[in-house]
């Protein structure tokens, strides 16, 4: 699957997506004012086919540790664009030189549960490139196959309590990998364009 069949599946119209797709009866307040972030779904060539990029945050950080994320961060003001600042912030966390990626285009704004909106960037990557993990930020860099990520099949939903309340949100584990919550409610968005 190349930049071609990416293409095609963005322009394929789907509306935004949010941590609460799956909790219908969630009621948020009117007039929140939600943060911009960015983040860069890239899509690397290799040996065996396609793969996405993804990090695991390290343990030690004060928000999501652990957890499995693409590149990206907060829009800072000196960012010209989302698409600038998930480029800068993949060349922080995981060594990506933003000369070896082809932007693709925007996927729709996920909202999420903390308060942000984020622009999911697509993104080719040109040439292979050894992933430098950004200390105390980034414990590991690995890659899934977009094969398995463009499958609907692979997605399930889970729950659990939170704030009182039980929580739906989608998984797409691989291997030792448990993916969930934006990061698969993003991969879910494109996985149905691909489809």
């Amino acid at each position: 699957m190349g930049p071609e069949a990416l293409l095609a599946a963005l322009a394929r119209f789907s509306g935004e997506s949010s941590d609460f797709d799956l909790n219908p009866g969630t009621v948020l307040p009117p007039g929140r004012k939600l943060r911009p972030a960015a983040v860069l779904i890239a899509v690397c060539e290799g040996a065996g086919g396609p793969s996405v990029l993804l990090t695991k945050r390290a343990s030690g950080l004060k928000h999501h540790p652990g957890q499995i994320a693409f590149p990206g961060g907060k829009i800072d003001a000196g960012d010209a664009s989302a698409e600038a600042a998930a480029l800068r912030e993949a060349q922080e966390e995981v060594g990506l030189d933003p000369a070896l990626v082809r932007v693709l285009g925007q996927l729709p704004a996920h909202e999420t549960v903390t308060g942000y909106t984020v622009v999911p960037i697509l993104g080719h990557i040109r040439a292979d490139f050894t992933p430098v993990p950004e200390a105390g930020e980034v414990e590991e860099v690995f890659r899934v196959p977009l094969a398995h990520l463009a499958d609907p099949a692979n997605f399930r939903v889970e729950r659990r309590m939170w704030r009182g309340v039980w929580r739906r949100y989608y998984v797409v584990p691989y291997g030792p990998y448990y993916i969930w919550g934006a990061t698969a409610r993003m991969l879910r968005g494109l996985a149905e364009r691909l489809a």
